[in-house]
């Protein structure tokens, strides 16, 4: 079975053709991960860390033509998409060097001069299951740590960015041993195939909660290590002392931004009610103001959807809401999957735009009496991913952000962006298992043992 990726800018381009990688072919790839993965542990640390600070390398010798396909395959601006592979390398050059870190800690032992050691393993064969909207960064996050600490990697990769992920793929694989690192093209039986596999020790997952929660239980049930990281309903409090021009700036492009599509993009805007008329004719006129463009132009802020499905949901929750449009609400004429950017003023905590999460330029707008009823309204979700206050009280902010159910607050910046050397993840509906990148990659993709050492 074939399946394509086509450009959401101009959906009659299509971008690659790929082979449906099938269940045997799943069973095949993990067989010979493992004993990959066998040598490639056993190869000196200095040789591992120069491996991934070769990939980093050469991610930046081929960063423009990384960054024009990750545009083209799927409409991300060319300026994001440059801002990601540079993201990427970062992140596989600081594994280089953390590689090199301490493996393992030494404790009293209860022998007289002995020696209790715990120490660092791999898992053996991870596998990761990864989106479209970072098709560079995401599987980097995950695949970087993964062979720093001795793993082969499956990756499976959404099918609209099928050709991004073979090319990173054959960037990593230039550096690292045959079958340490494969793609596995495909939809979700491919992912079902990786998932329910006993040889496959670990499970890193990226997408929806729906999803997500049901590969959670497939993986634990085997005895697998999972982590799923499922989406937000991000919240951007905007209190009464805020500086409002700053706020706007950031909110606007963290809502509109890559049309919306990020995890962390801010989805609801919560605002102190003496500033709410002035904050929302300034926001207004922010979004009524980005750039809805060819992804490939630099002046691009917006850009595409996805594909045509991902418009038709995000139209269809606009219609189903019983807030007020401010601007935008509807589709833009031509032959990409575009969207104006869509400011809906929302009265009702259980209208379907605060509840749920469009993955789209929609944004919905919302009074709060009060600093605490913004946070009420924010954590009154079933997602808790990321969180933004917009204040000048520091002590305010200490007490409110303590009060915030989110993975990452932020203080007068936006929800959207991710620092990759601290842990990321969310509460509630948006994350099940451990936190992922800097040392909290390291404890998911190695496991520990302790070790008795008597003279």
């Amino acid at each position: 079975m074939t399946f394509t990726s086509m450009n959401p800018h101009r959906p009659a381009d299509v971008v690659a053709t790929a082979e449906e990688t099938d269940v045997g072919s799943v069973d095949r790839a993990v067989k010979v991960a493992g004993p990959a993965a066998d040598v490639w542990w056993h190869q000196p640390v200095a040789a591992r860390s120069a491996a991934l600070r070769g990939i980093g390398d050469t991610l930046r010798d081929r960063l423009e033509e990384l960054a024009q396909l990750t545009t083209r395959e799927i409409g991300k601006p060319i300026t994001e998409a440059r801002g990601e592979v540079v993201r990427a390398i970062s992140i596989f050059h600081y594994y280089a060097q953390m590689l090199l870190g301490p493996d393992g800690e030494s404790y009293p032992a209860s022998l007289p001069g002995a020696w209790l050691l715990v120490r660092r393993f791999p898992i053996g064969v991870c596998g990761l299951v990864t989106p479209w909207n970072f098709p560079v960064a995401i599987p980097a996050w995950k695949l970087a740590p993964a062979i720093a600490y001795g793993n082969a990697v499956l990756l499976k990769p959404a099918p609209p960015a099928t050709q991004t992920a073979l090319l990173l793929g054959e960037i990593v694989n230039a550096h690292v041993p045959g079958d340490l690192v494969q793609v596995l093209p495909g939809g979700g039986p491919t992912g079902e195939a990786l998932v329910g596999h006993r040889g496959v020790g670990a499970i890193s997952f990226t997408g929806s909660a729906a999803v997500g929660r049901m590969v959670a239980p497939a993986v634990v049930s085997r005895g697998g290590k999972v982590q799923c990281e499922m989406g937000g309903q991000n919240a951007s409090l905007v209190l009464a002392d805020a500086d409002l021009d700053r706020a706007v700036q950031a909110i606007s492009f963290a809502a509109m931004g890559y049309a919306g599509q990020k995890c962390t993009a801010t989805s609801r805007v919560i605002v102190e009610a003496p500033v709410y008329d002035e904050f929302r004719s300034l926001l207004v006129d922010a979004v009524e103001a980005m750039q809805v463009r060819d992804p490939s132009r630099d002046e691009c802020q917006v850009g595409p959807l996805i594909d045509e499905a991902s418009r038709d949901r995000a139209l269809r929750a606009i219609a189903a809401s019983g807030g007020d449009v401010l601007t935008g609400g509807a589709a833009m004429e031509g032959d990409g999957f575009y969207l104006q950017p869509t400011l809906v003023e929302v009265r009702d905590g259980e209208d379907i735009l605060a509840q749920e999460e469009v993955f789209a330029p929609v944004t919905a707008l919302m009074r709060a009496d009060s600093a605490d009823a913004a946070v009420d309204i924010a954590n009154d979700v079933r997602y808790g991913l990321s969180a933004a206050i917009f204040t000048s009280d520091l002590g305010g902010t200490i007490r409110l952000g303590d009060r915030l159910e989110a993975g990452l607050v932020r203080v007068n910046a936006p929800t959207a962006g991710v620092d990759f050397h601290v842990p990321f993840g969310g509460l509630k509906d948006s994350s099940l298992g451990s936190r992922e990148q800097g040392l909290a990659a390291r404890d998911f993709y190695s496991e520990t043992r302790t070790i008795m050492i008597a003279g």
